[in-house]
Parts: C-alpha cells; sequence; structure tokens
C-alpha cells in the first residue's frame, strides 16, 4: 500500500547528505599507480559523496517502480487522500504495518546490498594503492 515510501523518506535524506558531503569535499586524494608493462595512471579514491549517491540510485530506483506499481494496482490515486489506505482507519492501520515491516525490511535490505558495494569498493582501492609504484618523471 504504502511501502514506498519508507525508502524513498531514506532517499531523500541521503540525497541531501550527498549534497553536504560533496560541498565539504573540495580535493580528492590521488596516487600514481604503475602495472607492470602499462604507463603510469593516476588513481583517485572515490569520495564518500559519490558512494552515497550509489545508495541514492537504488533507493530513488526502487521506490519508483514500487509506486509505479502501487498506482497500478490502485492503491495510490491522484486524488485526496493519495493513499486508497488512508481513508479507513482500518486500511490505515494496515497500511501503517506495511510500512514498518516491508518497507522498512527493503530499506534495510537495499541499504546492506549498499554496505557490500562499498566493501568491494574499498578492496579494489585498497589493491590498487598496495600495487602503486613510485613513479620517476
Amino acid at each position: 500500500m504504502a511501502c514506498f515510501l519508507v525508502p524513498a523518506t531514506e532517499a531523500i535524506i541521503t540525497t541531501i547528505a550527498a549534497k553536504v558531503l560533496e560541498k565539504k569535499e573540495r580535493e580528492q586524494d590521488a596516487v600514481r599507480v604503475k602495472l607492470e608493462g602499462v604507463a603510469p595512471v593516476e588513481a583517485t579514491k572515490l569520495p564518500f559523496s559519490k558512494k552515497l549517491k550509489w545508495l541514492n540510485g537504488l533507493l530513488w530506483g526502487g521506490s519508483a517502480l514500487l509506486a509505479f506499481e502501487h498506482v497500478w494496482h490502485g492503491e495510490v490515486t491522484p486524488w485526496f487522500p493519495f493513499l486508497t489506505a488512508a481513508a479507513d482507519k482500518a486500511d490505515a492501520a494496515e497500511m501503517l504495518h506495511e510500512m514498518a515491516t516491508a518497507g522498512v525490511s527493503m530499506a534495510v535490505l537495499v541499504t546492506a546490498v549498499w554496505l557490500v558495494m562499498l566493501g568491494v569498493s574499498a578492496l579494489i582501492e585498497k589493491r590498487a594503492i598496495k600495487q602503486a609504484a613510485p613513479v620517476k618523471i
């Protein structure tokens, strides 16, 4: 009924946080990386604001798909009260229960997937820095 509102709310919060962090992160740490037989390249560590944008993309995309599905099934309407379950107190209680169970579960799962993505990203960045060799220019 309204489970998409929970990840959408998290997406709003993380979007604001990403914008604030992006303003604070001006300079990037750059490392020159030289691999065998390859010209030296500069590797930059991804700023956290960019990684937070990954979470935003996952949350906004999932929320949009869920909202479309609810519109398709007539659970969300373009007129007040917008959520059909909000018109009746019994349905509203069921809607809030669904938001507390399904909505929170979806938001937690998406955030967990993002945390795995952060772990993989950190491993890749560490490997690149470890393989870095001093480059004579």
